[in-house]
């Protein structure tokens, strides 16, 4: 049964029920031929969250595990999920739900990566592309599907995706999803798969709503959580940069990158039409620059983060679509040409420079206006955001 105390317990109070660590991936039982992918993909051994939550998923539990953006979380699933995987039946087994295209694709890619010796089939189950691919997929034998609510419940409701022999259900950015008005969907194809599904749930920010959900489908799980003041990002030095008025911020910009040199970057902002303008800007000065907003198709989503993956581009400007999952291996500046609406998100756009052990900086433009919201983010991630140094150039 769900535990129902989650309902009464403070977000600030929830603590972890599970303690054991296993710090080796020698040392988790795997199959030889998923090692083999693990120390291919460039994992030498396990984070922090990693060494907690696999070999829970592996003994069946239900799992809720909360880690910072840039921890492992999408490999720890993976992993997991490789493992319990029949490669022999020809059947969809497990399922992950992602709240966005792009990171329902970089999970796909991850899992394919990780899974290449053990010859295990991962199909991406996305809005904008064609469904007879989806056909194809789920008639060939997809293994594992990673995809969006609407177009997996979709497959589900055609009776092209058969639930029947899925064993195991993972929800990736749970808050997220959840914020993104997801929760009907997800109920529905919680409904439609057997009863017995083993369920595993990760999230950067664990805020009550996301734990309420969890008694609905989740069986005594092993509660895997860090608290947030833990939830800053080490490794990724925070500054701001006081420009006092929006008009100041594109001078603001271009002064860094004269400055700098930097291998990549991102730079977020709020609005689709901010993005455009920026990115115009930033073209008439002769800067190579990539932009992406959700009004954008799959297709092209798909071609400017190839390019920016590539290095082709050193900028990729771009709206709170990107700020979760997307792991650029050489990104090691982010810059917030606008402060996120939600602060929630802030962990989620600066995770992208400094991933999993590595240094990344992260520069805000505050505005007057926005003062009492970068003490907000401080106060919330229990940080210090710094103003930016006169030698900049040290910083890299």
């Amino acid at each position: 049964m769900a535990d129902p105390a989650f309902n009464e317990i403070d977000e600030k109070e929830i603590t972890s029920n599970y303690d054991e660590v296993v710090d080796n991936f020698d040392d988790m039982g795997l199959d030889e031929s998923l090692l083999r992918g693990i120390y291919a993909y460039g994992f030498e051994r396990p984070s922090a969250i990693q060494q907690r939550a696999i070999m829970p998923v592996l003994k069946g539990h239900d799992v809720i595990a909360q880690a910072q953006s840039g921890t492992g979380k999408t490999a720890t699933f993976s992993i997991s999920i490789l493992q319990k995987v029949d490669p022999n039946l020809p059947q969809t087994q497990a399922l992950v739900l992602a709240p966005t295209r792009e990171l329902a694709q970089q999970i796909q890619k991850v899992m394919a990566s990780l899974g290449d010796f053990r010859k295990v089939n991962i199909h991406a189950c996305i809005g904008g592309t064609r469904i007879a691919d989806d056909e194809a997929a789920f008639r060939s034998g997809a293994h594992v599907v990673v995809g969006t609510p609407g177009r997996v419940f979709d497959m589900i409701d055609r009776r092209i995706f058969n639930t029947g022999a899925v064993k195991l259900f993972a929800l990736d950015e749970a808050d997220e999803m959840l914020s993104r008005g997801f929760k009907e969907k997800i109920y529905d194809i919680f409904q439609l798969l057997p009863p017995e599904v083993q369920v595993v749930l990760l999230s950067a920010t664990m805020p009550t709503d996301v734990l309420e959900v969890t008694t609905k489908f989740m069986r005594d799980p092993i509660r895997i959580l860090v608290k947030r003041a833990e939830l800053t990002l080490e490794g990724i030095k925070q500054f701001y940069i006081d420009v006092g008025r929006e008009d100041f911020k594109f001078d603001t910009l271009a002064d860094i990158y004269e400055t700098i040199t930097i291998t990549q970057a991102v730079i977020f902002c709020n609005t689709r039409r901010k993005v455009d303008f920026l990115t115009d800007k930033l073209r008439e000065r002769s800067f190579t620059v990539s932009a992406m907003h959700g009004e954008m198709d799959q297709t092209q989503r798909n071609t400017i983060m190839k390019e920016f993956r590539s290095g082709s581009s050193r900028i990729l400007i771009t709206t709170d679509l990107l700020a979760r999952g997307i792991d650029v291996q050489q990104v090691s500046l982010v810059i917030n040409y606008d402060l996120p609406a939600s602060r929630e998100n802030y962990i989620h756009r600066i995770g992208r420079g400094g991933r999993f052990g590595r240094k990344g900086v992260a520069i805000n433009f505050v505005t007057e206006e926005d003062v009492a919201a970068l003490r907000d983010i401080e106060q919330f991630y229990n940080t210090q955001i710094d103003e930016l140094p006169g030698d900049v150039a040290g910083l890299f």
